[in-house]
């Protein structure tokens, strides 16, 4: 159950992969040398989990902060994510990453240099303490756990700017601004009793449709100054509702004639219609 015991045998398995694979001619059988890039990815990504536990146990409130990831498109928050990394780093110092440009390259190439060297130091160090005293972690432990921390978040950070477009600062806000909408539609829908505790807590699949059509017409109505303001230019506007932009004025219009009792007849409508 020690972590230190874990990482040593998950550390000896890396090891034995990359010796089968410096000994194997890829020309020859490049059957088996895919199969053991499968088994090196593997082996790493175990790797790379165990030394996770490890720097949440050993240095749990000296972690670099991963506020940056809220950047990122979601598609790329992958549980394996970091393994991408270690890899991205590997293929940039061997000179075999088309994907990003050469002025990126040129600038992520020492952070990779860094972060692999700065890997091989823990690995080391962490061997010698599973072997000596694997129920503690002394203060040179940490520091390189500390460090090494730190490097991955930067290279993690810079590698992925240089290869899509982070959100910004005002996109993150403009989509804090859609999540309190939705909150401020569903408390509204169930004092109305539009909808009810137990659709929520059941997960009823009817509130996908049904709460983003209400909130639609909040946004509109009942909180115009919040993310659906048309008084904002299209540009101004998150990229959730930014295409729609014209119908949605057309949509405020016609909500504007209408009474109260056929604004409630209407979002009642909208909670059963498909």
């Amino acid at each position: 159950p020690r972590l230190l015991s874990q990482f040593f045998f998950a550390d000896e398995r890396v090891t034995r992969v990359v010796a089968e694979i410096n000994g194997l001619d890829a020309e020859l059988d490049p059957q088996q040398y895919l199969v053991l890039l499968n088994q090196l990815h593997l082996s790493q990504a175990h790797l790379l989990a165990v030394l996770e536990r490890i720097m949440e146990e050993c240095i749990p409130t000296q972690r670099h902060s991963r506020d940056y990831l809220v950047k990122f498109p979601e598609e790329l928050l992958v549980d394996n994510l970091g393994n991408h990394m270690l890899f991205a780093a590997e293929c940039l110092l061997a000179g075999t990453f088309p994907e990003v440009e050469e002025a990126d390259r040129a600038q992520l190439r020492p952070q990779a240099r860094n972060l692999l060297c700065s890997l091989e130091l823990v690995r080391t160090v962490l061997r010698e303490q599973s072997l000596s005293q694997p129920n503690s972690y002394p203060e040179p432990v940490r520091a390189v756990l500390v460090q090494f921390d730190r490097l991955f978040a930067e290279f993690e950070l810079s590698y992925v700017s240089s290869l899509v477009a982070v959100k910004s600062p005002e996109e993150i806000y403009r989509q804090q601004e859609i999540i309190v909408l939705f909150c401020e539609t569903v408390e509204r829908a169930l004092h109305l009793g539009y909808l009810t505790q137990e659709m929520i807590d059941g997960y009823e699949p009817l509130l996908m449709f049904t709460i983003p059509r209400l909130a639609i017409i909040s946004g509109l109505l009942i909180y115009p100054e919040g993310p659906l303001s048309l008084e904002r230019s299209p540009e101004e506007m998150s990229r959730v509702f930014s295409p729609f932009y014209n119908l949605l004025k057309k949509i405020r219009e016609l909500l504007r004639v209408l009474s109260v009792e056929e604004l409630c007849l209407l979002e009642r409508s909208l909670c059963t219609a498909e």
